[in-house]
């Protein structure tokens, strides 16, 4: 019996793994063609041309603000055309730097001096190209107006350590202010909007149409480039813009939490106030398509003007799980572990993921040796269910001498043959169900596994951390080394587990062909995650060894051939 519960733990293992890369795939890594982040668009005016980012210098200790000449924009004054001098005002935190223009008042990107940019030298960058992150409208009815053509005026207050950058402007003799202000240590920035003597019911927020990528795959980060919501009395969603067809168009009615746009590691979300007004619509539309690696998609964000004030808050920044937790609003969901399966996966991926994190903190070592950590210890947890898995193996090995005299002796009288087997099961304190009972221990890390995948694709505190030879726990060993220890120890383990037990042909062959089946699959899944099964495997030999012995002394004794 214990080599068809062998067999099982084996296959259902197996379907997992399968099916875990069927339902969501990943990429090759191979590059899209580079958005140049310095050309202007066809449909974007002119005068909303953007500076080039800056190169990224350290945060200094205390929030400042400075200013910084831009390109010229254009401005029409009694159907004449005049230059204007655009500009660009950034303003520094401890972590990170904010880009705005005064052309349309609009956050041009972001960069996050604490990440880096794994692409190119210095910290990440947050940008959508040519075009600004977030771009304004005024929508009434049928009628918008667009203020990336208005120059706003700015000016900064606040205190060093919580600066407020405001700008004023006029768009069509109305009085149109916008004043940001910056939380200390967070990526939260608070956005009040005031609109005098204008009867249009909505400021139209477009979120970032792109997200450049600057990791190490490119195309598996673009192709999880998404736009999340959270409507206000459901769970969080999510629309990547690989699926929108261009043109399409999807809307989604409020009220509405909040809504972001999102890669691999990183987002731009934009979030009712907690005790404010909920946004009333998300239109989401797909754009052209020029490669088969969709980079670019359309939403736009309806926000309410209630007696000439809108305000909301922008986040933009990693997905680390802590602060999204602590945004609060469901914004944690923004990084949907699971997909289609989140509900089932994500209480295992939350409860891996306070693990990890309490493991890294209370240790201070690297993840790569928690994973190590958390791979021994999650199998020393599992170690007395495996004991009493394999002992009530041992026990319906003792018994299956009984058992096949039964079955050959009341063949043809079926109730009889149930009778006295339900009493050779009593008399050694079985039952039939215990054979089912003995897996169940085998199952039981299949769920962590099963989770670890989905932590490993999405979690930003693995992404560039290097542990050995690897550079990157989070993507594919480039050397190949652990998925194949991983599978050496995994054949290790199954040939060890067929010592001393019946011959089985069946259960020979799965040890066989299972660890080379399973070596191919993980090749380019996570090194971290080809670590953490190395791990296990090896923490498992020394018990499945044990339990062999133990089952080698508790066969029965083959008896002796008669004499001819």
């Amino acid at each position: 019996m214990i080599d068809k519960r062998f067999v099982l733990a084996l296959v259902l293992t197996g379907v997992v793994v399968f099916l875990t890369p069927v339902l969501f795939p990943t990429s090759r890594a191979t590059r899209p063609a580079v958005v140049d982040s310095t050309a202007t668009p066809p449909d974007a005016p002119a005068m909303s041309a953007p500076t080039p980012a800056p190169p990224a210098t350290p945060a200094p200790t205390s929030p400042s603000v400075v200013a910084a000449p831009g390109v010229p924009a254009t401005t029409r004054d009694s159907g004449v055309v005049r230059p204007v001098a655009a500009e660009t005002t950034v303003v520094v935190t401890t972590l990170g730097a904010y880009r705005f223009t005064n052309v349309g008042a609009a956050l041009l990107g972001v960069t996050l001096t604490a990440h880096r940019n794994l692409r190119d030298s210095g910290a990440m960058r947050l940008e959508s190209g040519p075009v600004p992150l977030l771009r304004y409208s005024l929508a009434g009815g049928e009628d918008t107006m667009s203020l990336a053509g208005i120059v706003f005026q700015p000016s900064r207050s606040g205190t060093t350590s919580v600066p407020v950058l405001t700008y004023r402007g006029q768009a069509a003799g109305r009085d149109v202010e916008l004043r940001y202000t910056f939380a200390p240590d967070s990526y939260l920035v608070r956005v009040a909007a005031t609109v005098r003597g204008v009867a249009a019911p909505y400021i139209a927020l477009e979120l970032p149409s792109q997200l450049r990528s600057f990791e190490a795959d490119t195309v598996e980060d673009v192709n999880q480039l998404a736009y999340v919501f959270k409507p206000q009395r459901e769970g969080a969603q999510s629309i990547g813009f690989g699926k929108l067809d261009p043109g399409e168009k999807r809307v989604i009615p409020g009220p509405i939490t909040w809504a972001a746009a999102k890669t691999k590691y990183f987002i731009v979300g934009v979030l009712s106030p907690t005790l404010g007004v909920p946004f009333s619509e998300l239109d989401i539309a797909g754009a052209p398509r020029t490669t088969k690696v969709v980079s670019e998609g359309r939403a736009t964000l309806l926000i309410p003007i209630t007696s000439g004030q809108a305000s909301f808050e922008l986040y933009a920044g990693p997905q680390e799980w802590r602060r999204l937790l602590a945004v609060g609003r469901g914004f944690e969901d923004a990084n949907p572990y699971g997909g289609w399966f989140s509900g089932m996966v994500k209480p295992f991926a939350t409860m891996v993921m306070r693990v990890l994190l309490w493991m890294r903190e209370a240790t201070g070592l690297s993840y790569g040796w928690v994973l190590v950590i958390f791979g021994l210890v999650i199998r020393i947890a599992m170690w007395p269910l495996q004991q009493k898995s394999m002992r009530v193996s041992i026990q319906m090995q003792r018994i299956q001498p009984e058992l096949q005299v039964i079955q050959a002796k009341y063949k043809s009288d079926p109730q009889k043959l149930q009778a006295e087997m339900m009493k050779v099961y009593a008399a050694h304190g079985m039952s039939p169900l215990s054979t089912f009972a003995g897996c169940l221990p085998m199952l039981l890390p299949m769920p962590i596994l099963f989770a670890l995948f989905f932590v490993f694709q999405n979690t930003i505190e693995f992404r560039g951390v290097p542990f050995l030879w690897l550079p990157d726990i989070s993507i594919k060993d480039p050397y190949y080394i652990v998925p194949l220890l991983m599978g050496v120890s995994m054949f290790a383990l199954s040939w060890i587990g067929l010592r001393g037990a019946p011959p089985n042909p069946q259960a020979k062959m799965m040890a066989y062909i299972f660890p080379p089946m399973m070596t191919f699959l993980f090749l380019n899944f996570a090194s971290g995650l080809n670590l953490y099964y190395f791990v296990q495997n090896i923490a498992a030999l020394p018990q499945q060894w044990l339990l062999v012995r133990e089952r080698q002394n508790a066969a029965p004794p083959t008896p002796p051939a008669r004499a001819p």
